[in-house]
């Protein structure tokens, strides 16, 4: 009976390895149309699987084989979708790094086996980080529904949960991490148990009030100083209209935003005239990578009364920082003046290396991901020059982002597939500032995958390591009523 049921297991194990041989195929002079687009990406040496389907779904199977110049090769052939094997994959890449690798795809349809022309990854030399981190939120605002922060490893599928509102009543956003190290995080918890969850050096969390009498609202949009003794926040009145006709569903805009720097060691929310006048909205403010200037963007307010939200444009300014004390510089210097050609500037980030800062370009307004004329810039930092970024940039929304500790690679979030739903791409970005093609997150099976998950991925950032987030702990910390609160500092400018 035992050498029965060997042999049953055996021919399983064998007949779910086999492949259709792809004979007689009709040679095609174009490259196949596949889903993603991975044809021609240049992609981290420690990436997951590039699994993909044929865009036509009337494909009846797939099959891929992946080849180098050194004779190794990789083959995959499904009904719906490649699945490389994950240590195979991995080690053809550790193969070639630096190099190209050949992909050749073949399509049975009712007619029988296609094969197109060749297309090529090319292997960077340039690794990536762990993983990503994420918000996946359903695509509108009215109301929270289930939502969640999310880690996923880059280097296979794993996704895992960090803590979802399943566990708290409200709503949870603004995850941050000093330069993808989860040893430093802050996390913000709106609704009835409001806080904003910091940790530092991978100590225990505490619960804070970030809401004082002396300043407009909670804190929002954090950015760690790379000392990790400072965070950058904004604090917003932020409002909300759904558009009857516009292309751009969802408008968020605020009527009032300031900017202030959170002192860890001395508990002091750090303020500066300067960043708190009520002629102008100041947001997104991220310090420089040797944490001596605070860049941000600043928009002309409306006159009261106003309503004219597409007149409201920023642009990208930058304040001295004083690490030492904590004070701010004597003025504010425009870096881009984008309201001058009517666009506005939102979500700035500068490389960890100095030498680069992209930023969202759309027509108004500074939440850009609901906007489908939202296009990445690159600015040169070392000549002030600035450029769009072509060949990671589409014909939909390409916003908010965040880059890789190496300041090597992008995560971007795009609209680019559908219009609707929010997914992360990845691109590369050399020391001479030269921008490669988006490619998608890699999912085993990816057309199932995003058209089963009704879910946007929203504000992924780098992690360099799990983030070994204790949910459970988090969440008690959440429905306790505890809350630290925070003093404030009130500086004249140097």
């Amino acid at each position: 009976m035992k050498n029965i049921l060997y042999i049953l297991f055996t021919i399983l194990v064998f007949s779910g390895c086999t492949y259709e041989k792809v004979g007689d195929a009709k040679q095609e002079a174009v490259q196949p149309q596949i889903y993603p687009d991975y044809v021609d990406v240049t992609i981290p040496v420690n990436i997951a699987p590039l699994c993909f389907c044929m865009a036509d779904e009337t494909a009846l199977l797939i099959d891929a084989v992946v080849s180098d110049s050194h004779g190794h090769t990789l083959h995959s052939q499904g009904e719906e979708s490649t699945d490389f094997d994950l240590d195979d994959w991995h080690t053809l890449l550790s193969q070639n790094r630096g190099d190209s690798l050949s992909v050749t795809v073949s399509a049975k349809y009712d007619d029988g086996w296609h094969t197109y022309r060749p297309f090529s990854f090319y292997v960077s030399t340039d690794s990536i980080d762990y993983g990503i981190c994420y918000r996946l939120i359903e695509p509108g605002y009215e109301v929270w529904s289930k939502m969640g922060i999310y880690e996923r490893e880059l280097s296979s599928f794993d996704e895992r949960p960090l803590i979802e509102n399943t566990q708290f009543e409200g709503c949870v956003n603004c995850h941050s991490f000093n330069r993808g190290n989860n040893a430093d995080m802050s996390l913000h918890i709106r609704g009835p148990h409001g806080a904003t969850l910091l940790r530092k050096d991978n100590g225990p969390f505490t619960a804070y009030n970030t809401k004082t009498d002396q300043t407009l609202g909670l804190c929002v949009y954090p950015y760690w100083h790379p000392s990790g003794r400072y965070i950058a926040y904004s604090t917003n009145n932020t409002n909300q209209l759904f558009h009857s006709a516009h292309p751009n569903r969802i408008e968020v805009f605020d009527d009032a935003s300031d900017l202030q720097v959170y002192d860890i060691e001395k508990n002091e929310l750090l303020v500066s005239p300067l960043l708190k006048q009520d002629s102008v909205y100041e947001t997104y403010p991220v310090f420089s990578p040797d944490g001596r200037s605070l860049y941000f963007c600043a928009a002309r307010a409306l006159p009261e009364g106003s309503h004219q939200l597409d007149s409201i444009r920023y642009d990208l300014c930058r304040i001295d920082f004083d690490p030492e004390t904590g004070n701010y510089g004597n003025h504010v210097d425009t870096i881009i003046a984008a309201s001058a050609q009517h666009r506005s500037v939102s979500f700035p980030r500068p490389s960890y290396d100095g030498r680069f800062l992209c930023y969202t370009l759309s027509d108004y307004g500074q939440f850009s991901i609901w906007h489908h004329e939202a296009d990445l810039y690159l600015l040169d930092l070392s000549i002030g020059e600035s450029r769009r970024m072509d060949a990671a940039n589409s014909e939909d929304t390409d916003s908010f982002h965040n880059w890789s500790t190496n300041s090597r690679w992008l995560v971007l979030s795009s609209r680019r597939d559908d219009g609707l739903f929010t997914r992360p791409y990845f691109c590369h970005i050399d020391a001479k500032g030269n921008v490669s093609k988006a490619f998608m997150l890699p999912q085993r099976n990816p057309r199932r995958f995003y058209r089963e998950r009704f879910l946007s991925f929203n504000v992924p950032d780098f992690i360099i390591a799990p983030t070994r987030f204790n949910g459970y702990k988090a969440s008690r910390l959440i429905n306790d009523e505890y809350r630290k609160d925070m003093g404030v500092r009130t500086l004249s400018p140097l």
